[in-house]
Formats: C-alpha cells, structure tokens, sequence
C-alpha cells in the first residue's frame, strides 16, 4: 500500500494537450541503441512504461541529414522511412498508459557530419564542438538556411505525430542543440534578427514552436529543454538570462524541461554530484510561468521527490539515471515497497555505451538494455530447470546478483563467502572517496536475500576444489572476482617490473585493507579508470606526497567516458 507521504507524486498532470497519469518523467537519455538498435530501446521503453513511468521520452532524435552526430549512435527521422522504427517505440511506451514523447535535435555546430559529409550549420562560422575533436567547421547559417531549418522541423513535427508521440520537445540543452547556440552569445555572433538582444537570439526559438505547434496541432504537447546555466560565466547563456528568457517567453511552450550545462555538469556521477545537485539552479522559475517545469538531478529519493513539488521547486521529477536503474521505481513507490527499489548509485557506466558507441549497460540492473536481445526482465526471472540446488562462491556484487536472480527462481541456493561481510570489492570500495553510493549495489541484494527463505549465507567460508564437490550441489556457480597485480604488469608493461625488493609494493587491494602508505608514494595507473585517482586522493587526504605516473596523456583518461575526468 503507498505511503500517503507520497500521493503528490500521482497527481495527473496537464501538459498541453495531454495529461500525464502521474509526476514520474523520464527525460530523454541515450542507450546506444538508436538507430541501429530501434528493437532494443523500444522494449527497453516499454519496460518503464510497465514500471509506471507517466512521461517516457526517447533519446535525441536527429531530425535531418544535414545534422547528424556519427560516431555516436542514436535516433534518426531523417524522412518517412524512419518512422515505423519510431513508432513502435510509441506504442511500447504507450502500453501501460505512459505519455510517449521524442526530442528532436537538430546539432548545428556539434554535429560533424561524418557520415553524410554535409557542411555543418550553425548561428555562426565556429569549429565544430564534439568530444572528439574533430578537425570540422561549421558556416554561418543565412537566411535561406534558416527557412529550411524551420521548414524540416514542420516536416520533423509532422513524422512524430504521425509515429503516434503525445509530446515533442525541441532540444536547446548542455550545448548540444541549435536552439542553445542561437541562444547564446558564446556561439551566436550574428548581427541580424537574430542576433544581438536576447530577444532576437531567442527568435528562432519562437518560430519554431509556433510553427510546430502548427504543424501538430491540438494532438501533441509541445516542450522545450534548456540548459539552466552554460556556466561560462556572462560571456554565454547564464542563468539569469535563463530566467530572462523563460519570463520573456512564459507561455510559450507546454512545458519546461530544464538541464544543467554542458552533459558534464548535469550528469556528474555521484563522486562530485549530490542528489539534487541542480535545485539552487532551477529554484524559483516556476513562478516565472503558469506551464508545468521538470528538472532532474539522479533523484532517488522519494522523499526528495516530494520535496521538490511541495516547495514549488518542480512540477515533474525528471529521471534519466534512475529509470535505467530501477524502471519500476514508480510503481514500487505506489505499491509501497520503497525498500525494493535498485537506487542508481551514479558510477555512470551506462553513459559509457553513448560514448564508446556501444549498447548501454547498468551496474545496479543488469537487464538494461538486454529487455529485447536476451529477453531479460527486471523484475521477473525464468522459472528454474530440473535441477534444485545451486552452491555460490564469493559473495560479491556478481555473487550476491547471482543468488538474488537465482533465489527468484526457485532454486535452493548456498551463498558461501570467504570473509565476514557481504559485497567483495564494493564494500571496500565504497568507504574510499567519493564513492559512497556505490555501497548501494551491496545494500539493495543485501535486503532482497534477507527476503528469501530459500537463500541461505555462510560466512568465514574459505572453499577448496574438493570442499566444493563434497557438498553435492547439483549446480555450482563461481564468483570469486579478482585480485590486484603486484608485480606491474598491465597495458604498457607486458613482463614484470624489476622492482627492488626493500621497496614496499602497495596493491589497490591493500590500500583497501588499511595499509596506507605515508610519505612520498609514487603511484603508477595503468588502469585508466576511477581507482587510480581515488587512491591518490585517499593518500593525500591522509598527508602522503603523492606523485601519479599514468602512460597515458590524461589521468584516469577512460574516465572521460563517465563524464568526470574534467572534475578529477
């Protein structure tokens, strides 16, 4: 039963012409599905659509081949062709009563164009702006240029309508959409109509939502998503003239949907980004308009939730990270099994798939973006075979998930763990710093196992070959995990180190148990990810000089792919 705390958070909502069935927003977030895997995210979509979501949108959807973002991977409506793709992913997400909703992006100067080799276009003649660098500039859009962008967005607005979207939102956020670069004095230099006042920099905005308002009619609900601050300081489009602009324009869209900067600042992984992070931002723009405003900031809390809503701060909760961790979160709240929830511990290893151009992954649920190609379900397991009992080893994150999927399906299950706790590697790594809510991982199983009687955990479990076949387990599962190399062996180094032996060596592993070495510590990373700096922080804060050796040209350098190498 739902704890009447939270029945705020299952008002229906009117945006437009359309009424969500309850405040749960998912705001459009990549999967590194897109276009190539059209069937993998629209089950992934239907899959939230099951778990109560009143608002589920698609990723960015390139809305014309003059703008396009390869190597990245994600929607196209580029023509008619596109449109059956889409609209079964409108019909998943329609299935269980969600509103489903498309961003429409049209990249202007961070779109490179490597696939169509078109010249890019944007508000000015600037270099292209990508994560990869790429040696591209962009011309100076003029006005016929401008007229046929308005005129492939009718046609844009037109084809998502015809794929069956309740909602359209036209994409201006973390510097990605054309919109924010006519937006902004940073990327708009022009002297024209549009250019100059905030007023004509906002032109173009207008025009469009006016002219797709048009092109849908009383159908679809139009919204706009804006970044909150460049945060470049006045050079570009800062937060007060943000609030400028929407007081300017109050009525103009259906709804609000605002963002932090660039992608970097509005989804920090939780090492450098608490729960809410963006609400002295976004706190009081409700009351520069009368249309509903959604924000984000990887809330997991229910009772952030509310919070939200009942101090005027937000008229949806707009989730992207933590739909993917748990895409029945809304239904779990309203049926009261709040302790059920897989919390989104914020590591941000499903924005690696966008950037490795790969399929997105979740650390705390495994079956994201697995829904169609394994036929996976987050919440339902396949029933057991012939076969009862299963014995595991190791009562890791693999371990500990391994008992939780197996316990669900009826098997009887021994869960043997060499030491005295559960969660391996992340109950150690989650007192190291800034990785906290990483713990998570281990709480969430940690609760369901205690759930089950036919899950039993042994402790102080150290198990040899023969110990293992002597119980007779009909099935045995291994999930021992790994250790640290001592002996500096790695990427850049294939044979051992010559190491002088009074040198004292120190593993993560052992950092991890307690001996933290003082004094000056070279610290050698060929890891490339987290565990490296965050060791180096955790010396230093202990009062080590510590010097960090990485052969790469970048510390932590895989970690530009979680967003967080600029804030390491």
């Amino acid at each position: 039963m739902r704890d009447p705390r939270y029945d705020i958070l299952f008002e229906p909502m009117k945006i437009g012409p359309v009424t969500a069935k309850n405040r749960f927003y998912q705001v459009p977030h990549c999967n590194g599905g897109g276009y190539r895997d059209p069937s993998a995210a629209a089950e992934m979509r239907r899959m939230k659509s099951e778990g109560g979501w009143g608002v589920i949108f698609t990723e960015q959807t390139e809305m014309h081949h003059t703008s396009e973002i390869t190597p990245f991977i994600e929607l196209r409506l580029w023509d008619d062709a596109d449109i059956p793709a889409l609209a079964k992913m409108a019909k998943a997400m329609h299935e269980y009563g969600a509103l489903a909703g498309i961003q429409l992006a049209y990249s202007g100067i961070n779109g490179p164009n490597l696939y169509t080799k078109e010249v890019p276009r944007g508000p000015s003649a600037l270099p292209i702006r990508t994560f990869t660098n790429d040696p591209v500039q962009a011309r100076a859009m003029d006005k016929q240029d401008i007229r046929d962008l308005r005129r492939w967005h009718r046609n844009a607005f037109k084809r998502a309508r015809q794929a069956g979207f309740d909602l359209v939102c036209l994409y201006g956020a973390h510097g990605f959409g054309i919109i924010q670069h006519f937006l902004s004095t940073a990327t708009n230099q022009r002297s024209d109509e549009y250019g100059g006042s905030l007023e004509n920099r906002s032109r173009l905005m207008r025009e469009l939502i006016e002219e797709g308002r048009d092109a849908i009619g009383d159908a679809c609900g139009l919204t706009l998503r804006l970044s909150l601050d460049e945060m470049i300081g006045e050079l570009g489009f800062a937060n007060s003239e943000v609030r400028d602009m929407i007081e300017m324009h109050a009525e103009l869209p259906d709804l609000w949907d605002l963002a932090h900067g660039a992608w970097e600042d509005c989804s920090g992984p939780s090492r450098f980004k608490e729960e809410a992070a963006q609400e002295s931002l976004v706190s009081g723009i409700k009351k520069l308009t009368s249309k509903p405003v959604v924000g984000v900031g990887r809330f997991t809390s229910p009772d952030v939730m509310v919070r939200m809503i009942k101090s005027g701060t937000l008229d949806f909760i707009g989730c992207a990270r933590p739909s993917i961790a748990d895409p029945f979160l809304p239904k779990k709240v309203e049926e009261g099994r709040i302790e059920d929830i897989r919390e989104c511990i914020g590591c941000n290893i499903c924005i690696t798939g966008d950037m490795t151009m790969s399929i997105s992954r979740c650390t705390q649920n495994p079956t994201f973006m697995e829904e169609w190609r394994k036929g996976w379900h987050p919440e339902r397991m396949q029933a057991k075979g012939d076969s009862d009992s299963v014995l595991i080893v190791g009562a890791g994150p693999a371990g500990l998930e391994a008992a939780r999927a197996l316990g669900l399906r009826g098997y009887q299950v021994a869960l043997a763990e060499a030491g005295t706790e559960l969660g391996g590697r992340v109950a150690r790594e989650c007192l190291l710093p800034g990785l906290s809510a990483w713990g998570r991982v281990r709480d969430y199983r940690q609760y369901q196992l205690s759930q089950m009687p036919n899950v039993d955990i042994y402790f102080e479990s150290r198990l040899s070959a023969d110990d293992i076949l002597s119980f007779g387990f009909q099935n045995v599962a291994i999930a021992t995990g790994s250790t640290w190399r001592r002996d500096g062996v790695a990427r850049a180094h294939v044979v051992p180190m010559p190491i002088d032996a009074a040198m004292p060596v120190y593993t993560p592993d052992d950092l991890m148990d307690g001996k933290v070495p003082s004094g000056n510590v070279v610290l050698f990373d060929d890891d490339h990810y987290y565990m490296g700096g965050v060791l180096a922080e955790l010396m230093a804060r202990q009062g080590a000089k510590v010097t960090l050796v990485t052969p790469s040209a970048y510390i932590s350098d895989w970690t530009r792919n979680t967003l967080e190498q600029g804030a390491i």
